[in-house]
Formats: C-alpha cells, structure tokens, sequence
C-alpha cells in the first residue's frame, strides 16, 4: 500500500470519530484530520502541515515545554493510549477538551498518532452563568478528577472550605454520568432535624405521626435513578448518622409508617467544609459511615489556590448578576481584588461584586467603588476584638489613609441620606464634609 492510499484510509478512520480527531507524526505536524475538527477548530494549511501546539494552544514549542503534559509523547514513552485534559483554542473560544492519544505505525514502521478530543461541556473556560468556570493548573486538575469519576458510580465526597463551589461540582458528577437525564436531588443535612430526618428522607404515609395529612414520597424516593447529594454531611447529629449507614449498605429504605421495605435507586455525592477524619477520631462522626461515603475524596481548591482564574469568575459572576449589559471592573479595581485574601472564597467575592454593582453609577467599576463595597464587609468578631475584616483587606491592598477615608464617607453616605448626620458620625463639620466630598471626585 502507497502511503497516499494508507493515508486514505487512516483519514477514513478519522471520520469515524463522533469528535474531532487528527492524525500527527512524530513531529508534531498534524498531517489529516476529520471534520469534526475542521469545524470545531479550522482547516489546515493547503502549502503543508500545522504543529498541534500552534493550532489548539496558540504556542511556538511542544506543550510540555510549556509547563503542560503533552498526550503524545505520554504516548510515545507508554506504547498505548494516554490521557490528559487540556483546554484548547476553537472557533467557540477557549474550550476544556480530553484529550486521548494512541500511537499507530505505517507499513515502514514509521511512528504517527491518533489523537481525539472530546469536548468537556459540564464547565467553561469562557465566561458563563450556572456553570463551574476556570483554566488554572488548580482547576483543571478538579475537572480532570470530576471527569475520571463521573462516569462511574462510586461514591464521591466533596471537601473544601466553604464558598468554593462544592454543589456545582456535584451537579457536574452528575452531569458527566450516565444518570444525567435523571433527577439531581440536593438533601440539606443542616436543617434536618431528628423529627424531619425520616420524614423527608424517607417520607411518610397518611396518618404515620399528627400533621400527616396525605402520603409524602421522600427525598430518597425523589432522587430515583438519578443523583443524591448529601450537603454538610458532617452536619448530620452522631445518632441519626446510623439511619444513614442503613440505607447505603443496604440500599433500601421503608417510609414513616410503612411496614414496607423499597429499594432505593441513586448515586451518592456528599460534600462537607469539615475535617471528618478529625470529628471521626473525636467520636462526633461513625468511621464505618465515613470509609462508606468517602470511597473517592476530591478536594476543592479555595479560590487563594487559583487566583488565576480570578479576572474569568469577575466576567462570569457580573455576567449572572446583569447578562443584559454587565458591568466590568477596570484594571485598578482587578488589582485591588488580586490582593484580597477571600476567606470566604467565591462566595465571598460574588458578595463584594453585587455591592460593586449596586454601589457604582457607571458601566466601568472603578476602584473607589470597590473599596467601597470592600469597607461594606465591617464587623467585630464574636470574641470583641476590633479587627474588621474591611480594614484589614484595605490595610492588606496598601491603600492610603485618604483612600480608607474616602471608602468610610461613601459607606456612610450609602447608610445615611442626611448629610449633616454623616457629618456629625464622622467627627467633622459639614463644611469638612462636602470638601473631602469634593476631594474625592
């Protein structure tokens, strides 16, 4: 066979492919491709071969000389398919893509690879509502795990401090498994009390306690071949965790006032800001209960952790609060957040950015208002020490006295319609006001 004709035929496989796929030589120089690729990413040069570098990352050398791991030289060491997840360029943006690398020979034992990628559409790498959204090393590394797992049905537990998106992940495990098109049920353990616990897991029959008016299916029963979550499961009380261990060991559950056994039909997620082995050790969690829900831990990163995706959640978060015509932060603003320490991760600066919102008069937030809405974040912790967490992340971000004043005016000014009583919190006169007022224009 001629090489056009084994060419031919490598092409044909291509075309098997329902995602994009290429065929590369040792060189990096992708030499077919399919038209799953042509369409998501762009025809390749007629006067002779592109690198795969150049095409899907924009980059003048070999991924891994890039920091990356690249697929086919993993290929080339291993002598069988490997796989990575990598984010790519194509004609929708920027993409997260799986990317899986068989190495082939030709009838002169020449070495070339086969290489597919798969989209991976439960996150973005672009701004977008509803859905987990980052390019950091930190990040990809979350989705890689989420994507491994997902497909499967072992149980996963969710660990990070909170406000780092622990449910989005959840419903991306949920969106990468077979039980997809299935019901997503969230079961929030901290508000379930030992009179409710039955109830709403289970659910009950009419007549079962007083107040059972009619038969209530439960939240077991609700998650029928599809996804229960289990949120702050280390917030379940030490006695009710026994009824918990029952139903994942043996999968059945009976409803209050039910003689009755069901079986029970789910894929278990749970997610805690807890150290459990810690509440284990101190006899405030069952071991048995936590080595059967923890089967594959992912941790969450906090955001401090990828503060390189920082600017994408600023576009994606103002995008959700207004996707009619968005706000955006300016360069000074962006590097004023660069410096917060987020304790309180996304959940926090999705706060500081909805004051942002509120607080600014023009489409562009500047850095005045963003201090503003920082020097929103004022309080004195329980144990009275005068340590405001606004101060501190002002004092953190190096701004000017002026500028703290400036930021304690506007929040004033934002509680206080009266000016002469702002005046008079302030410790100064009116005329002193409206100077310092004007000062800050």
């Amino acid at each position: 066979m001629t090489y056009n004709n084994w060419l031919a035929s490598i092409t044909n496989v291509l075309e098997s492919y329902h995602e994009p796929a290429v065929l590369l030589d040792e060189h990096y120089n992708v030499v077919a491709s399919n038209q799953h690729y042509t369409h998501r990413f762009k025809p390749l040069p007629r006067d002779g071969y592109a690198k795969c570098y150049e095409l899907s990352h924009g980059y003048q050398q070999p991924c891994d000389m890039e920091g990356e791991s690249c697929p086919m030289k993993a290929a080339l060491e291993s002598g069988s398919t490997s796989s990575v997840l990598h984010i790519h360029n194509t004609a929708q943006g920027k993409e997260h893509m799986r990317i899986e690398t068989t190495p082939i020979t030709d009838e002169q034992e020449r070495r070339y690879f086969i290489e597919v990628m798969k989209p991976v559409s439960e996150v973005s790498a672009e701004p977008i509502a509803n859905k987990m959204i980052g390019r950091s090393p930190a990040f990809n590394k979350l989705v890689d795990l989420i994507q491994r797992v997902g497909k499967t049905e072992t149980s996963v537990l969710l660990t990070g401090p909170s406000g780092s998106g622990k449910e989005l992940a959840a419903l991306a495990l949920h969106d990468v498994s077979q039980r997809t098109r299935k019901p997503f049920v969230t079961v929030e353990c901290s508000g379930l009390t030992d009179t409710l616990f039955e109830s709403e897991m289970f659910g009950h029959i009419k007549g079962a306690f007083t107040g059972a008016t009619s038969n209530r299916k439960g939240l077991v029963e609700s998650a029928r071949g599809g996804t229960l979550f289990l949120d702050e499961v280390g917030d379940i009380p030490l006695h009710l965790q026994v009824k918990l261990l029952r139903l994942i060991e043996t999968r059945t559950f009976r409803p209050v006032g039910e003689s009755q056994s069901y079986e029970a039909d789910f894929r278990l997620i749970c997610a805690t800001h807890k150290n459990l082995p810690e509440m284990v050790a101190a006899n405030e969690f069952r071991e048995d209960l936590y080595h059967r829900i923890s089967t594959f831990p992912i941790r969450l990163p906090s955001l401090a952790e990828r503060k390189e995706d920082l600017p994408l959640l600023v576009k994606s978060i103002l995008l959700r609060i207004d996707s009619g015509s968005p706000l955006r932060l300016d360069n000074e603003a962006i590097a004023l957040l660069e410096k917060q320490p987020f304790t309180g991760n996304i959940r926090e600066l999705k706060n500081i950015l909805e004051r942002a919102v509120v607080l600014s008069d023009r489409p562009e937030i500047n850095v005045a208002t963003l201090q503003q809405a920082l020097a929103l974040s004022l309080y004195v912790p329980e144990n009275g020490k005068n340590t405001p967490q606004g101060l501190l992340a002002l004092a953190q971000a190096r701004c000017s006295l002026v500028e703290v004043e400036q930021a304690y005016i506007r929040q004033l000014l934002a509680h206080y319609t009266d000016k002469s009583e702002v005046a008079e919190i302030a410790g100064c006169s009116l005329r002193t006001l409206y100077r310092k007022l004007k000062e800050g224009e």
